[in-house]
């Protein structure tokens, strides 16, 4: 990844899990994906960390004392700011087929098991990182297209006025107004 993408679309990744050695786990696989890492030890956390700055992907543990993971990601897709941010839910429970259903209907993007791994869920971080960046650059590209088109409005405008006004502007003088020599 080049500087420049990190500088502008690095968004960061939000790690959610109350218990410390799976957050040095998740930072330990995750790392050598120059990334920020930001952790969060409950679902208050990790809400207050993304009403603060954006994330490119939350990677939500489901098992957590007061709001669970489920209870989390249902705030996360509630709140405009946050709702198309993507979540994948991670969890030591694979013997209830119900969890994984309550994730993907609670708008998870992915479910994975613990013990994961590391290489798939390496993977799997880099596609939504780098579906962020695609993102961020449309957005930026759609930014410039709205100040383009409004230069040419303006233009447009300043020309439709010059033509009906009371003294019409000579060919020459035109040009120059529409930036042409």
């Amino acid at each position: 990844m080049n500087a420049e993408a990190r500088t502008d679309d690095s968004a960061g990744i939000l790690l959610v899990d109350d218990m410390e050695d799976n957050l040095i786990a998740l930072e330990a696989v995750l790392g050598s994906l120059n990334e920020p890492l930001v952790r969060a030890r409950s679902g208050e956390e990790a809400m207050k960390a993304l009403l603060r700055r954006r994330f490119a992907l939350v990677l939500l543990d489901v098992r957590m004392p007061g709001m669970d993971g489920f209870e989390t990601a249902a705030n996360i897709k509630r709140l405009d700011q946050t709702k198309d941010v993507p979540i994948i839910f991670l969890t030591g429970t694979d013997d209830d087929s119900g969890y994984a259903f309550r994730g993907y209907a609670t708008g998870a993007a992915d479910y994975l098991t613990k013990p994961f791994d590391p290489w798939v869920l390496r993977a799997k971080v880099s596609v939504f990182l780098e579906l962020h960046r695609k993102n961020q650059q449309l957005e930026r590209l759609l930014a410039r297209q709205r100040t383009d088109y409004e230069e040419v409005s303006k233009r447009l405008s300043a020309l439709e006025t010059e033509l009906t006004g009371p003294q019409r502007t000579q060919v020459k003088e035109l040009r120059q107004l529409l930036g042409r020599r």
